[in-house]
């Protein structure tokens, strides 16, 4: 077996790279043996990453034992969570391309033979996902898993999402100020990433379903003897995938892509799935352009009732038997001769599977929702798509019309709904928050959970060329393509416009005549809003959100396939 780390420290000529290897530890016995990077996102101000070092201390026991050297290395990792509501939120989209970046430096630098990748939260996972695609040497993703939910008194199964939603109770005088205090302090009892499926654990939940993870691994608790064990076993499996050959492009294929977004639609997943799974096919040669969404969510059924979707932690995903019960379940929905990190097909993977809890995984055919969580909507003001969680919006809102309130960033919406200047029946639209015009499409998160906790989850919609959080409920339509700052018809909606929403019917409309948008359109004056440094050079690159907001380089992607063994 040729290993790619031979060019670091054989032969002769080398001496001075052996030199600085015994400086950090090596043997003479290691020359010659798999170096493993051991790519880790632990860090000490994210919940999601906190325990990872406890992980990757597994997975290199396992990859000492199976005959490699494990050689850790970390990458960043931005909270969601605690960028919302300020300026810090421009950062975590465009932190998932300076992850894959560093990834690729790294591994590439120093010649790693394969890599075990370990990870959590929102654009963390895609991250390293891409980077292993970019790569494409042996590889294997361990995520961190989800923390366990929080209890107060009579609040059970609390979420960040319902946590955020205590706010608007609480200036609605539901709960009072000392109640609050205390129920921050048990919403988030330990590691791990928000117990709901909101984009962590729904991108840890699709790394598994793309393949790229052990079996049992997307849903098993950050806090779990379980998830230890996949570490470990992990750590193991790398040496195994290094003597096949067996890389991330072997893996990464169309039919896993389409099986990932079956997944992820039927799990409640978030919307940010919609930016992730095309990023990540683009890293591979792939297309998965944002309409596949759509054809796959008509037939794959919303089947796991957790929250926000649904009525359940994501504990109870777990109890029920995880990703690989939810793709037994969902059965020819799904390509199982794909292959997988174990070297083995995803329908040999999860044979033994089983549904243990019908309340949580209900059956295809009698499904939370007969659609799956995502719907793609077009119309004159998204002529390139818009998303929506649709498993997250009440009835009464899937069709829906009303004046528009519109604001070109998150503080002027946050505000208007604090000083009770939105009322029933709008429509507010949020602009200048896009990949160009945010830049960095911040997660429009502290709006919507305002909106709920205010009571206006039944009469009041949101529209916005920016994204939402995972954990995001109510009818909140975003990623409008194309955004403002490209010129896009979002731009030109004016105060008391009448905007037409039909999710069932997937159309987003103006109710304003073409000839009237086309002068608009001639008084076009953008808001730019001052950017520096990477945010600067996110917003020269990036693509629209349809496109995944990838960022536009002379490459278009990988040009090569699995054949690419170089």
């Amino acid at each position: 077996m040729a290993l790619r780390s031979e060019e670091l420290h054989g032969g002769l000529e080398r001496s001075a790279h052996r030199a600085l290897l015994y400086s950090v530890g090596f043997k003479k016995e290691d020359f010659g043996k798999p170096i493993i990077a051991v790519v880790n996102s632990w860090n000490e101000i994210v919940a999601g990453h906190i325990h990872l070092r406890e992980l990757s201390s597994e997975v290199k026991r396992g990859i000492r034992e199976a005959g490699g050297v494990p050689v850790e290395f970390d990458t960043i990792a931005i909270c969601d969570g605690l960028c919302q509501g300020h300026v810090g939120m421009r950062y975590p989209l465009p932190s998932r391309e300076i992850i894959a970046d560093s990834i690729e430096v790294m591994v590439e630098s120093h010649r790693f033979d394969g890599m075990v990748m370990i990870c959590s939260c929102d654009k963390i996972v895609p991250g390293h996902i891409m980077a292993a695609a970019r790569v494409n040497i042996p590889s294997i993703i361990v995520t961190g898993g989800p923390m366990q939910p929080g209890n107060y008194g009579k609040f059970e199964g609390i979420t960040l999402s319902s946590m955020r939603e205590f706010i608007g109770r609480t200036k609605r005088g539901e709960i009072s100020f000392e109640q609050l205090e205390e129920i921050e302090k048990t919403a988030c009892p330990g590691p791990g990433s928000c117990s709901m499926m909101g984009t962590a654990n729904t991108m840890s939940c699709l790394a598994e379903a793309l393949g790229l993870s052990l079996t049992g691994c997307g849903s098993s608790h950050a806090d779990s003897e379980k998830k230890r064990l996949i570490a470990y076993e992990s750590g193991k499996r790398i040496l195994g995938m290094l003597e096949e050959n067996l890389r991330p492009l072997d893996i990464l294929t169309d039919e896993a892509l389409a099986n990932a977004a079956s997944v992820g639609v039927s799990i409640g997943g978030s919307t940010n799935m919609t930016l992730h799974l095309p990023a990540i096919a683009h890293e591979a040669g792939l297309s998965f352009p944002l309409v596949k969404f759509d054809e796959i969510s008509r037939k794959s059924p919303h089947i796991c009732d957790i929250n926000p979707s649904g009525r359940f932690p994501l504990s109870r995903l777990e109890a029920a038997g995880g990703i690989p019960a939810v793709m037994r379940e969902l059965g020819d929905r799904l390509n199982t001769g794909v292959l997988t990190v174990t070297g083995k097909t995803l329908g040999e993977n999860i044979r033994g599977a089983e549904v243990l809890d019908r309340q949580t995984i209900r059956p295809v055919d009698d499904p939370v929702h007969e659609q799956g969580s995502i719907a793609v909507l077009r119309g004159n003001l998204a002529p390139d798509g818009a998303v929506v969680k649709q498993s997250g919006v009440h009835a009464k809102m899937m069709v829906h019309s009303g004046p528009a309130r519109p604001f070109s960033s998150m503080e002027e919406a946050v505000d208007a709904l604090m000083q009770d200047r939105i009322h029933h029946g709008d429509v507010m639209v949020i602009r200048y928050e896009g990949p160009r015009g945010g830049p960095g499409m911040r997660e429009m998160h502290m709006v919507t959970s305002i909106l709920m906790g205010l009571g206006f989850g039944e009469s009041v919609a949101l529209v916005t060329d920016g994204r939402f959080s995972g954990s995001t409920r109510g009818p909140c339509i975003g990623h409008i393509s194309p955004e403002a700052a490209r010129g896009g018809t979002i731009a030109s909606v004016q105060e008391g416009d009448i905007i037409d929403i039909d999710i069932p019917g997937r159309k987003l409309h103006l109710r304003v005549d073409d000839a009237t948008l086309k002068d608009r359109a001639k008084h076009y004056v953008p808001v730019i809003k001052e950017a520096r440094g990477a945010l600067k050079r996110y917003a020269a690159l990036a693509t629209s959100a349809d496109r995944g907001a990838i960022l536009e380089v002379d490459n278009p992607g990988r040009l090569a396939r699995a054949s690419d063994k170089a």
